[in-house]
């Protein structure tokens, strides 16, 4: 029997309606299995020991294993990919930073949109950037540094262990009216045993990986690239103690993909706001340089402002200098 339009109609709405409510229903169950979160770099890295540290937190206050996944590749646009074309169920979610969550977009050709295509849900962590070279680099200070680098600028080579360090090194260049070769390098790792062995003589890293090698006098290390002095290697003087402006940090938050219901991305910004509450967490990243952001920016609308803040200040540095990923 041929259905009227108004039957069709009725049918459509009801479907939606039950849609809805299963909806609703699976939120307020939420989570009836184990939550996986993407970490889009190798394992070992500052990155993925974060997450695998926050997801052990989490797991009391969900009632369910954080499973950690390493999904590497394209500076991070793999695995954030990945997150943009899951189900948006609150069972796969994006742990990353800056270079895959803002500085891909400038990099290289993505196949899904870094603001519109997730939710944000929580900003986790900062973690200053430092300056430092190998021990036979004969500057005492930073002020020193940048004079033996216009000096000696047709043969510094300057390790790139991602976005994030691409785009501080040209912004570095810019500041200091220089220019380096740049040598890229898969990860923080293998750059800086290069930079130990002398095959490289410069890096801009992050704190929490630096600081092992500055306190077991194998590199040198300048300064901060923030206005304060990380509690990690508080001997170390800011930029700010040398010639201001040049701050960079690497950051990290998390997200979910679009569409991902309201009450889930609240049960999870919970979990992870007690995750980061917790002594022995806040002791263990304190250790390493990593800074736990305060707690008015772990909320989704703080990860979004900063998110969208740093697309626009780091966008045109990377474009101008015509950065493309390796």
């Amino acid at each position: 029997m041929k259905r009227s339009r108004r039957q069709i109609l009725l049918s459509a709405a009801a479907l939606a309606a039950l849609a809805a409510s299963l909806c609703v229903a699976s939120a307020q169950t939420y989570p009836a299995r184990p939550v996986t979160i993407i970490v889009p770099y190798a394992a070992g890295g500052p990155t993925d020991l974060i997450a695998r540290a926050i997801a052990e937190k989490m797991r009391e206050p969900l009632g369910q294993a954080v499973v950690v996944e390493n999904v590497a590749g394209g500076g991070g646009a793999i695995g954030v990919g990945r997150v943009a074309h899951a189900v948006p169920d609150g069972y796969t979610l994006n742990l990353g930073n800056n270079g895959s969550n803002v500085l891909t977009g400038a990099m290289y050709p993505l196949a899904f949109d870094l603001i519109g295509d997730f939710e944000p849900i929580a900003g986790l962590t900062t973690n200053p950037q430092i300056i430092i070279s190998k021990k036979a680099i004969p500057a005492k200070d930073l002020a020193e540094l940048v004079t033996w680098l216009k000096e000696n600028q047709k043969n510094v080579s300057v390790g790139i262990a991602g976005p994030v360090a691409a785009v501080s090194v040209i912004n570095f260049e810019i500041m200091t009216l220089t220019k380096f070769q740049l040598v890229p390098y898969r990860g923080a790792a293998p750059a800086m045993q290069d930079l130990i062995g002398g095959q490289i003589d410069l890096m801009i890293d992050q704190v929490s990986n630096s600081v092992p090698q500055i306190k077991a006098g194998t590199i040198k290390a300048y300064a901060v690239a923030a206005d304060r002095r990380s509690l990690a290697a508080p001997e170390i003087p800011t930029v700010d103690e040398a010639g201001p402006g040049l701050y960079g940090s690497l950051w990290h938050g998390l997200w979910a993909p679009k569409g991902t219901p309201h009450e889930v991305i609240t049960k999870i910004n919970a979990a992870v706001k007690q995750a980061l509450a917790d002594a022995t967490l806040r002791q263990r990243f304190a250790d390493v340089g990593q800074e736990i952001v305060p707690v008015e920016q772990q909320n989704p609308e703080a990860l979004a402002t900063r998110q969208k803040a740093e697309i626009e200040k780091w966008w045109p540095i990377a474009k101008a200098a015509s950065l493309k990923g390796e």
